[in-house]
């Protein structure tokens, strides 16, 4: 009888273990999802070596040298259309990191020289990991995304205004955690640029 409960009591530790460590909630028996992504995050992150993840300032020297033409590598913008015709970087690419399936029919080149954004890093995570995947062998993650490059006072673009530089506003400290416009109305009409 012994052995029979010893036996239950391992499976039953097991089986919360194992539940804890992948995303569940003992407590109430569910399963936390931003846990698991959290944790699927933390293993991509560890397969980006340290050296490839470049700061805001190393970024803005290659994107100066793309531009002018000394240097070719192609900065490749992760985030949606929308965010990426508000305004971007001059000289950037973009593909959607839901799109990353996308990039090997857009550059067949496996060596190529590869700088991936996004808004914060936390996509750009994400398609490094297909990217090396995929095989490609030269992948550079800017970290801090267009965030990073905003704060630090870089110009960006657009169709409409040309080069300027956005005043960069803390989301955190300036609006609700659930931005919302309320109140009175205001109009809108969809433009697909």
């Amino acid at each position: 009888m012994k052995v029979k409960t010893l036996l239950t009591a391992l499976i039953v530790f097991l089986a919360v273990g194992f539940s804890t460590a992948y995303g569940a909630d003992p407590a109430n028996g569910t399963l936390d999802l931003v846990a698991g992504e959290k944790k699927i995050l933390a293993e991509f992150k560890k397969e980006i070596p340290i050296d490839r993840i470049i700061n805001v300032e190393q970024f803005k020297k290659i994107v100066d040298e793309v531009n002018a033409g000394t240097r070719e590598a192609y900065l490749l913008d992760l985030r949606s259309a929308p965010e990426f015709y508000t305004f971007h970087i001059e000289g950037a690419d973009n593909i959607h990191a839901g799109h990353v399936y996308t990039i090997p029919r857009h550059i067949a080149d496996a060596n190529a020289e590869i700088y991936i954004y996004c808004r914060t890093s936390h996509r750009a995570f994400y398609v490094a990991h297909f990217l090396y995947d995929y095989g490609y062998t030269n992948i550079w993650l800017v970290d801090g995304g267009m965030l990073a490059w905003l704060k630090a006072g870089y110009p960006v673009v657009n169709q409409y205004m040309g080069k300027f530089v956005a005043k960069y506003e803390n989301f955190d400290n300036d609006y609700s955690s659930d931005y919302r416009e309320t109140g009175k109305y205001r109009v809108r009409e969809f433009h697909p640029y």
